[in-house]
Order: structure tokens, then C-alpha cells, then sequence
């Protein structure tokens, strides 16, 4: 027996895909029903797509929030680098206008 599938379909109706996905949405829609209620929830691993799927979601969340922490360090860095490099100029300024010093290290 071949599988439940709309090309299986298509070349048993002797249509095109083409054909089935825009002439025909109702036998298709009818197609995925059987298809969904062939496969089916059986116990244990229904339970456990359930449970993995559960556990996806609570991933993207915590994905969502780390790239918002990520993004806000970022930011955090750029504005302390850029304070950094003022400072760094301001500096080299103040050493321009100052001129070099000599400072005694003896007593």
C-alpha cells in the first residue's frame, strides 16, 4: 500500500500538484485531516512530543530574554568605551598643554 500523501493522490486522480493545491483546497484539507488522524497520539510518545514541544517553548522565552540581556550589555559597553576613549583625548590634551615634567625621585 502506498503512503497517504498528495502526490500518491495526484497520480491516482491523474492531476497535478498544481491542480490539487489550487482547484481542489477541500480534498486537500480533507487529505491533511487523514493524514494527522492516521498518525495519531499513542500514548508515550504523544506525551513526550507534548513535553518536548512545552519545553521549546520555555527555551525561545529564555532565548527572547537572553538576547535582550545581551543587547543591553552591549550598549552598556559601547557608552563605557566611548567614555573611555573622551577620557583618553581629554588626557592627551592635558599632557599637549602641559608640556613633559620632570619629577626628582630623590629626596
Amino acid at each position: 500500500m502506498q503512503p497517504l500523501t498528495a502526490t500518491t493522490l495526484c497520480q491516482i486522480a491523474g492531476i497535478s500538484r498544481n491542480a490539487l493545491y489550487r482547484y481542489h483546497p477541500e480534498v486537500l484539507a480533507a487529505l491533511h485531516e487523514a493524514q494527522r488522524s492516521a498518525r495519531g497520539p499513542s500514548g508515550a510518545p504523544a506525551r513526550q512530543a507534548k513535553l518536548l514541544r512545552q519545553e521549546n517553548r520555555e527555551l525561545r522565552e529564555q532565548l527572547g530574554k537572553l538576547a535582550a540581556l545581551v543587547d543591553h550589555y552591549f550598549a552598556a559597553w559601547q557608552d563605557a568605551h566611548l567614555m573611555l576613549e573622551r577620557r583618553e583625548r581629554e588626557l592627551a590634551e592635558l599632557r599637549r598643554a602641559t608640556g613633559p615634567q620632570v619629577v626628582s625621585m630623590r629626596r
